[in-house]
């Protein structure tokens, strides 16, 4: 099976990413995964960028660190893909199929209620999945669900509890939502339990991943690296 991750934070574009492109790429490649999708934190989140950057501008950083990945990825053996993590008050979606240019030609998603901004996500050919639906926080004011605006929801997220996944697989099954899994790698080697997707065989590019997933061809896995 060709192991993929699907949630990735990357320095210097999530503030909160604490590992480099080359290392966490050098990582995933020392465990055997085919290719890993850097889904950095959007400029509706917590980006290493001024909020009062130009729109291009922080677009065009937002994709620095894929395209960092893109440059190394052949020398380092590793497919390297791109995704998207937009927030809203700490309600988080993963959003995978849109290009760079396809978010520099719509600067009106900025000002777009996600309950509106999702569904034509959708229909651009995106697929969405929301994060971690039942993550608990000091910050998160309280949990939200957007189960008619999402293609799937995180039923693992490695980052989270076995009771928050446990009710994210509950709500999945109940709704008829996709499950989908991630690690929301943070740390790089340092995070040693994983999640993502597996597929039988390579998938080409993110339209074929999207594609995939929805057909059910691509399922989630977890990987404990300190049992391997």
């Amino acid at each position: 099976m060709y192991r993929y991750e699907t949630h990735l934070h990357t320095s210097p574009v999530s503030k909160c990413g604490r590992v480099g492109v080359r290392e966490n790429l050098e990582y995933y490649k020392s465990l055997g995964f085919a290719g890993v999708f850097i889904t950095n934190h959007f400029i509706d989140g917590n980006i290493n960028i001024e909020r009062s950057s130009p729109y291009e501008e922080r677009i065009r950083f937002y994709f620095s660190d894929y395209e960092e990945g893109l440059c190394l990825s052949e020398e380092l053996g590793i497919q390297v893909l791109c995704g998207v993590e937009m927030t809203y008050g700490g309600t988080d979606f993963l959003v995978y199929g849109l290009d760079k240019a396809w978010y520099l030609a719509h600067p009106e998603i900025e000002g777009m209620e996600k309950s509106a901004l999702l569904p034509m996500l959708m229909e651009e050919g995106a697929l969405v999945i929301q994060a971690h639906p039942y993550r608990e926080a000091g910050y998160i004011d309280h949990i939200r669900l957007y189960p008619r605006c999402v293609h799937g929801v995180e039923t693992f997220n490695a980052c989270r509890t076995e009771l928050e996944n446990r009710m994210a697989g509950i709500y999945a099954e109940n709704y008829g939502l996709l499950p989908f899994a991630g690690s929301d790698n943070h740390a790089g080697s340092a995070r040693k339990v994983l999640g993502g997707m597996e597929s039988p065989t390579p998938i080409k590019d993110e339209a074929d991943f999207a594609a995939r997933v929805l057909s059910g061809e691509i399922q989630p896995f977890i990987l404990d690296t300190e049992e391997e």
